[in-house]
């Protein structure tokens, strides 16, 4: 495990918002990350404040289809 700052994709009550710049311990191996406990709750503490956030981005979204595997 290394700690690093990454881009983190945090869920809050259905939403999904984007964080720049979180410090979060990353697996070596597998790449999952953790976070510690203050970093998850100022993590939550943005989702909640959604409305605050002046940056937005946009990005292509596809849904899987087996049938085209």
């Amino acid at each position: 495990m290394k700690q690093r700052r990454i881009l983190a994709r945090f869920r809050y009550r259905g939403q999904t918002t984007y964080v720049e710049n979180v410090p979060a311990w990353v697996c070596d191996k597998c790449g999952e990350e953790y976070f510690d406990a203050p970093v998850y709750k100022s993590l939550e503490e943005i989702a909640r404040q959604r409305e605050r956030i002046q940056r937005v981005i946009s990005f292509p979204l596809a849904e899987f289809d087996m049938t085209a595997a």
